[in-house]
């Protein structure tokens, strides 16, 4: 028998949930078995499935001990504590974390990057600073509030809490976090100042998107897009972007679909030149976050009206343009 304390991260949620996430490599039906059998008990009474746990909650699980093998402990402990840390953080809290993600490094595990990438190294930073226990921790661990491409540079919001998390997701997803970038186009945008509307459809296939301006298909959604035309050298313009909605690839293929595609971008543009020029990957960095809260009070509420943006200093591309 086992028994398992529940923390402040682990609260909330429905009994049943709790334990497929906590042992993922236990059939559903054995755990469903186990709870209706009285073999995993919630403060020594008998558990339903859908029973809400609360932090301070005991479980008890007269389970096999084979149940409990995973590499969730000490392995994963070691492999954090010797992991180099190289994290350029602009904010951090109890609940979150802003940090500047680098263009080339993916935000979690891809095919092409399965053990450096950015979430393993905040998990590390955070294990390093004692902030962080994975063997203290049933289900969560600090997680993503949204992603940008690998090849983009930018800040990314990260969550130290369930509470967090739950409130951080919400809030991007009512539009209340808005995000603001700095990209290079070939040609100057007219006029300087526009708001785009059109229709954004993916292609799984070829991990592409395509923009239609008139009669989408079905399985099309609509995206807004709004640039302001900053400065221009020659045929290539600095363009500020607010995203109104968030779509995979939205600005490379958005500006790519009006004649604008981004410096560097051979998914949506032709790069060859710009490889040239030094610009493999696109010119895009998420540059700017402004918390824009207009609900109750949350573990969050500290940010309303905050803005976090990145130096100048520390996005490449601007050194195009003189006076920026």
């Amino acid at each position: 028998m086992r028994e398992w304390h529940i923390g402040k991260n682990d609260g909330g949620q429905r009994l049943d949930k709790f334990l497929l996430k906590s042992l993922p490599g236990v059939p559903p039906s054995l755990l469903y078995k186990s709870i209706r059998t009285k073999k995993i008990k919630v403060n020594r009474k008998r558990g339903e499935p859908s029973q809400i746990l609360q932090e301070g909650d005991t479980l008890q699980l007269f389970l096999a001990e084979s149940v409990f093998l995973d590499a969730k402990s000490m392995p994963l402990e070691q492999v954090l504590a010797e992991q180099k840390v190289n994290l350029s953080v602009l904010y951090e809290d109890e609940h979150i974390l802003v940090v500047h993600k680098p263009a080339g490094l993916s935000v979690h595990e891809d095919e092409e990057q399965t053990d450096h990438n950015l979430l393993s190294m905040v998990h590390a930073y955070l294990f390093q600073k004692g902030e962080y226990r994975p063997s203290e921790e049933h289900c969560f661990a600090p997680a993503l509030c949204h992603r940008i491409d690998r090849n983009t540079d930018g800040l990314v919001i990260l969550a130290k809490t369930a509470e967090a998390l739950r409130v951080m997701t919400e809030k991007i997803r009512l539009r209340q976090v808005d995000k603001y970038y700095l990209c290079v186009v070939h040609g100057i945008p007219y006029p300087d100042h526009a708001r785009l509307s059109a229709w954004h459809v993916k292609d799984e296939k070829n991990k592409k998107v395509r923009i239609y301006s008139k009669t989408p298909p079905k399985n099309a959604k609509k995206i807004e897009t709004e640039y302001r035309v900053l400065a221009q050298k020659g045929d290539l313009a600095l363009l500020e972007v607010q995203l109104h909605t968030g779509r995979t690839h939205q600005i490379r293929a958005h500006m790519a679909h009006v004649g604008h595609p981004l410096l560097g971008d051979g998914k949506y543009g032709i790069n060859a030149e710009d490889r040239k020029k030094g610009f493999s990957h696109q010119a895009l960095c998420a540059y700017r976050l402004v918390f824009a809260f207009d609900e109750p009070s949350t573990c969050l509420s500290h940010l309303k009206g905050k803005e976090i943006a990145l130096p100048q200093s520390q996005i490449s591309f601007l050194s195009l343009f003189d006076g920026i």
